[in-house]
């Protein structure tokens, strides 16, 4: 096997294991509530099926005995009658939720009335993905340009300004820039509503107008916060490619200066801020909650938000994994492109 199909070879185990230590921990951190929480939902369930059944009994004691009967027969059914921590429940629990086998969710379920937790976080990924993709697009294309520019004018008051507004922006955490930007937006001006849930049906046509309407609060306070320091980031890879010799050699042969700084130093100065783009995009599923919340978007993040106020086990299992499985396949796609294009990390 060659250097390139060992390093592919190790970082799949990698992968895996970060995966399986993850989950673990997961289920060891929530293993104790789990059990409660599904115990007092079974008996939720009976009860409500009582109801709907228009059950009779002849005294309260033939009542309690007949929910106490069914309650057992779902615990020993559902296994909850032997530890969570014993290897059968524990093993069962990890290798289904690794195969993306979530179980139902307690509390919550999706739009369409499902309880089954892969449904629930299939229908909230998309809006998250939509949100977050295109304020990671529109921030990379706004630093590029900006960043590039006050390189090639390093100790200029336009390169002083951007670092001082990296700060400034970069000082104040995105929840509260939201708070303001709804109170100034949604309330005093009344330009954007101030949920950023549609109230249109998914069914209806306009309802991706509706959505894209509701996303603009939010996107636009995402890039006034991440702009800054993208461009200052790109500003520090670009005065480093352009005190090369060959930036050097190309001006003296008469290649303009625009050419020059966005064709040849910002494409050196490419596979770094590449890096760092696919790792914030994929970071931000798991850092989602306070921009959702904030915003009542309906995606992963408000879903985990969600799902820690009525601790909901299954959602918080389901979400934890399927956002460290976007993270540590990122970076595997990621470690294999510059494995691939890179001669010196095939053989490290």
């Amino acid at each position: 096997m060659g250097g390139f199909g060992r390093f592919l070879v190790k970082r799949s185990i990698n992968m895996v294991i970060v995966l399986f230590a993850t989950l673990v921990l997961t289920i060891s951190l929530l293993g104790p509530t789990m059990d409660k929480i599904l115990v007092d939902a079974i008996k939720f369930y009976v009860v409500e099926e009582i109801n709907q059944k228009e059950l009779q009994f002849q005294n309260l004691d033939e009542r309690q005995t007949y929910i106490n009967e069914r309650v057992e027969l779902q615990i020993t059914t559902l296994g909850l009658d032997e530890p969570w921590y014993t290897p059968k429940r524990f093993t069962n629990t990890v290798l289904k939720v690794m195969v993306l086998d979530l179980g139902n969710s307690n509390y919550l379920t999706s739009d369409t009335g499902s309880p089954n937790v892969r449904d629930i976080i299939l229908e909230k990924l998309p809006k998250t993905v939509l949100l977050f993709t295109t304020s990671t697009i529109i921030t990379t294309i706004i630093g590029l340009y900006l960043g590039a520019f006050v390189a090639n004018r390093a100790g200029s008051l336009w390169d002083r300004l951007n670092s001082a507004f990296a700060v400034f922006s970069g000082s104040f955490p995105i929840w509260w820039v939201g708070m303001l930007m709804i109170f100034a937006f949604a309330f005093t001006y009344a330009i954007f509503p101030s949920h950023s849930t549609p109230q249109t049906a998914p069914s209806d046509p306009s309802y991706v107008f509706d959505l894209l309407y509701h996303m603009s609060l939010p996107l636009i306070t995402m890039v006034l916060v991440s702009f800054g320091s993208w461009a200052f980031m790109v500003r520090y890879f670009v005065v480093g490619i352009l005190s090369e010799d060959y930036i050097f050699a190309k001006r003296a042969i008469g290649i303009p200066e625009k050419k020059i700084l966005y064709s040849h130093a910002l494409r050196n100065a490419a596979p770094p801020i590449v890096t760092i783009i696919a790792l914030s995009l994929a970071a931000s599923f798991g850092g989602a909650i306070t921009v959702e919340a904030v915003f009542d978007w309906p995606g992963m993040g408000r879903l985990y938000y969600d799902a820690i106020g009525f601790l909901d086990i299954p959602i918080i299992i389901g979400l934890t994994y399927v956002s460290t499985l976007i993270f540590i396949v990122t970076v595997f796609v990621t470690d294999i492109a510059y494995a691939y294009f890179d001669p010196r990390v095939k053989v490290t």
